[in-house]
């Protein structure tokens, strides 16, 4: 009986690491405590998460409205755009989060700790007690309301120096950048890609900038916030988007106008809602952790270089194509990434928990919330292949009236369901077009999730623990 009063399973006796794939399967939908702590993270860090691939897909349907080689250029350009971003933004957020829920753990632990110190010793006066005790509520409030977190103060000055690089990098490079892409210097689709991209770009500090304060929040288990000011940033773009593209017939450079804009204002309101619970300035240079940033976030980094390479060169792969095909990739793109981004609500709510659980030796939870987060994942993306199949294949018009566009769109459905290798991209790109990329696509993404499934099932790496 006491088993069931635990607010996670208990581990077994076994240790098989496979097991944790079905382990409390049952469970899955229940909303105990540990269900409960997942959702509350989850679903609003899905909501913030997809809200920007969201606002690019309304630029998207905005651009497509204009024509095939806008909607292109724009296409390639966002490809790039995310592809430089994302180098530096997974490493950034995901090592935030985990230092800052580890940090946050660690100090509430040692107040618990030190409170306890106080109740247990009997030797103070009353009316010293009295005054101690209001002390350290005070203090305690005041750690509550405006903590010190030595990673918040180093993400933020490490995302303003990568998006200022970022901007640079992009704007004296764009030319270039999109040659490599396979925007040729004859291509209709130069022009406005590199329009739009120089533009974008200078929205690159805001973007790092915020996204290295969601993972503060993260850290906090905090993602209602980010998501607040992820909403405002979205409704904005959403009213500048038509008012500069045709009101002001600014085109697509109205459209990363008004994508920047937004990106500033999602900065803004993180910067001021994060300086009310922590003191960013930081008591001395010594007090930043950048070494421990660089150190826990090179392997991510080199993780993410791969991935992202591998849907740029895709998306570089379509451009060569033509204008029609890349127009089609950049709507299934947008649209898979979108719903894609739904499911990472789950790996943030399981990276802040299983941060916190480490951090006070909790294995027992560190497994439990491995395990539902992993059988919630498999459940979530069952959904929204089916939800990803219908709804494009009767809302593609969203997006674009051109009928060949519009077919490529409907042949790259199925493939796009089943949802990479950078070698299949060039030997199925070549032979078999804009079906062939999806393929390769889908292979890219089958052995990502092999690799995964293989280090939990043989407890190798981060999940050691399993064998113990």
């Amino acid at each position: 009986m006491a088993e069931e009063d635990h607010p996670y399973p208990s581990r077994d006796k076994r240790r098989i690491p496979i097991s944790i794939f079905f382990k409390e399967a049952r469970l899955i939908f229940k909303l105990d405590e540990l269900g409960s702590e997942i959702a509350q993270i989850a679903v609003p860090a899905a909501l913030a998460m997809a809200a920007d691939p969201i606002a690019s897909l309304i630029d998207t349907a905005f651009i497509g409205q204009i024509g095939p080689v806008e909607l292109a250029a724009v296409g390639v350009s966002i490809a790039l755009f995310n592809q430089v971003s994302r180098i530096a933004i997974f490493p950034l957020v995901s090592v935030t989060t985990s230092f800052v829920a580890e940090e946050d753990t660690i100090g509430r632990v040692g107040h618990e700790a030190q409170d306890c110190e106080y109740l247990e010793t009997g030797t103070r006066e009353n009316e010293y007690k009295s005054q101690l005790n209001v002390g350290s509520f005070e203090i305690d409030k005041i750690d509550n309301t405006k903590r010190h977190i030595p990673s918040a103060s180093s993400a933020l000055v490490i995302g303003s120096i990568l998006g200022l690089i970022q901007t640079i990098f992009l704007i004296f490079g764009a030319k270039p950048l999109l040659g490599f892409m396979g925007v040729g210097s004859d291509s209709p689709m130069l022009t406005p890609a590199q329009q739009y991209l120089t533009l974008r770009s200078l929205g690159a500090p805001a973007v790092l900038l915020s996204l290295a304060m969601q993972g503060v929040f993260r850290g906090f288990k905090d993602t209602k916030t980010p998501l607040y000011a992820t909403v405002a940033g979205d409704a904005t773009n959403i009213i500048l988007d038509p008012l500069f593209i045709f009101v002001f017939r600014m085109g697509i450079s109205g459209a990363a106008i008004a994508h920047v804009i937004s990106q500033y204002l999602i900065s803004a309101i993180l910067l001021w809602k994060l300086m009310e619970k922590v003191d960013l300035i930081p008591p001395s240079i010594k007090h930043l952790q950048f070494g421990r940033f660089l150190k826990n976030g090179f392997l991510l980094l080199m993780r993410v270089i791969a991935a992202t390479f591998c849907v740029t060169l895709a998306a570089s792969m379509a451009a060569r194509l033509g204008p029609t095909p890349m127009a089609a990739f950049q709507v299934c793109l947008q649209v898979w990434l979108t719903t894609s981004l739904l499911a990472d609500g789950l790996a943030v709510a399981g990276q802040a928990i299983l941060a916190s659980a480490f951090a006070k030796k909790d294995y027992e939870k560190a497994e439990a919330a491995a395990s539902r987060v992993f059988q919630l994942g498999l459940v979530l993306g069952l959904i929204l292949s089916a939800f990803l199949g219908v709804g494009l294949h009767f809302g593609a018009r969203i997006f674009t009236n051109d009928v060949d566009v519009l077919h490529l769109i409907s042949r790259g459905i199925p493939i796009m369901v089943a949802i990479f290798s950078i070698l299949c991209l060039f030997l199925l790109s070549s032979g078999h077009g804009f079906i062939g990329i999806w393929v390769a696509l889908t292979i890219y993404m089958s052995l990502r999730a092999f690799a995964g499934f293989w280090r939990i099932g043989t407890g190798t790496g981060p999940w050691k623990f399993l064998h113990s």
